[in-house]
């Protein structure tokens, strides 16, 4: 019988000579996909590639050298908090990962001293080289939930920024003209409008695409509004031996991805409109806030946010298929289950429908600490909305109770009175509206 299998096996060399090679060409030491299977996966959820062909013919180099592509990623560490809509091009990265490339992920310390003006109307605000740091760090610990950091290049820019004299400054801006810069949509709006453009911001693209040239990146990833940018980088690359390398480099591809829309289902997801969720919170914050979105929003979200299939995923949001609510839970498992586990998933699942479909509250309730002195006497009810952070001032705080919006206690006590006060106690539970909900400590810290 085994003799059998292995003439029938040896009758095929075609076969056989295609599985060796695919092994032999793999980066990881698994079987390789194809060109096409890679470029189907790849192509989910992009905006644009540039060159339309270019991407193609660096997968069929990789595959005919061995060479995995060099897939270049950057993030300047402005600030701490990683949201879903950051996590939109580190999953294609991590993508490329999985198919077995190579992820360089840029820190931007230098960068980040400029601030990247693309899709602003005003200068961005500059850090100092103490919190950059600090950022970086936190923002490493907070993407390894999202590519494998162990396998990925991680460099900080300053690596070659902080050699630049002032001779290597004049000819990197040397390889660009202010016609080319004005081209950019934010500053031709920003100069219309009499808004100022600061030097150092014309800065900003040539030093992204410097970071392309210093790495010889095969491909970027950036967000839509970034295009301009990862363009340069391919100038920069022709352009090497200007900049004192010893060669000229084939440009990068560009490939950029569509901005995520943040829970409100209109403006991009961002910290300061408060319609986003981030990696490191709860299961329990992820899953409710998901389900709070529109659900036209939905499509979007599976294709940019889940490894779903497009046939999956057709079978989900198409018309008359799934009840709107189901597929809305199943999209908030799956964010969670990504951040915390399959098991975090369900909990969360069964916390969600306690507190909204059967009215309960859900079994861990975030807990606020408030001194005993503090408590002793009864404490205005809007200005204890503002104490336990479900208000940013007592004018929201009074505009919510006169909606009806807040509830006290095991009964949900419904408080109306924007001048009522409340007897504050250890274990007291507040809720405002059906989102937001608190356990008092008295004396105690959390």
């Amino acid at each position: 019988m085994a003799l059998e299998r292995l003439r029938s096996f040896l009758a095929r060399p075609a076969t056989l000579a295609k599985k060796l090679i695919r092994r032999l060409t793999s980066h990881s030491g698994v079987e390789m996909k194809s060109v096409d299977e890679q470029l189907e996966l790849i192509r989910r959820g992009v905006d644009r590639i540039e060159p339309a062909d270019g991407l193609r013919k660096k997968l069929e180099q990789s595959a005919t050298t061995g060479k995995p592509l060099r897939v270049k990623y950057g993030i300047d560490p402005t600030g701490i908090d990683v949201h879903l809509g950051h996590t939109v091009p580190l999953r294609k990265l991590r993508q490329f990962q999985e198919l077995g490339h190579k992820a360089v992920l840029i820190i931007g310390n230098y960068t980040a001293l400029v601030g990247d003006p693309s899709g602003r109307d005003e200068t961005r605000k500059s850090l100092t080289q103490e919190q950059l740091e600090a950022n970086a760090k936190e923002y490493l610990t907070q993407i390894s939930k999202i590519i494998d950091v162990g396998r990925a290049e991680v460099r900080l820019n300053g690596e070659w920024f902080g050699k630049f004299s002032f001779l290597d400054v004049l000819r990197m801006m040397g390889q660009i003209t202010m016609q080319r810069m004005l081209e950019r949509d934010d500053f031709t709006k920003r100069v219309k409008e009499g808004k100022p453009i600061s030097l150092h911001e014309c800065l900003y693209p040539l030093m992204q695409g410097y970071d392309s040239v210093a790495i010889n990146a095969d491909v970027e990833l950036g967000g839509s509004e970034q295009l301009f940018n990862l363009m340069v980088g391919r100038d920069l690359q022709r352009n090497a031996m200007h900049l004192g390398f010893d060669k000229a480099q084939e440009p990068q591809v560009a490939v950029t991805l569509p901005i995520l829309r943040g829970l409100d289902g209109h403006r991009k997801m961002g910290k300061s409109l408060n319609n986003y969720i981030g990696v490191g919170e709860s299961a329990d914050q992820q899953f409710g806030k998901a389900m709070s979105i529109p659900d036209d929003l939905m499509r979007e979200w599976f294709t940019l946010l889940t490894d779903f299939s497009p046939a999956d995923i057709e079978s989900f949001v198409g018309p008359g298929k799934l009840h709107p609510m189901a597929v809305k839970k199943t999209l908030a498992a799956e964010i969670v289950s990504f951040y915390h586990g399959s098991r975090a998933a369900l909990l969360a699942t069964v916390n969600w429908e306690k507190q909204f479909s059967e009215r309960k509250d859900p079994d861990t309730i975030p807990e606020v600490a408030i001194p005993a002195e503090e408590a002793a006497k009864p404490i205005g009810l809007p200005q204890l909305l503002v104490r336990v952070g479900f208000c940013k001032s007592n004018n929201e705080a009074r505009q919510k109770v006169i909606e009806g919006a807040v509830s006290v206690g095991p009964d949900r006590t419904k408080l109306t009175d924007p001048k009522a006060t409340v007897a504050v106690e250890d274990g007291l539970v507040i809720r405002l509206g059906s989102k937001k909900i608190a356990r008092i400590r008295v004396g105690t810290n959390v």
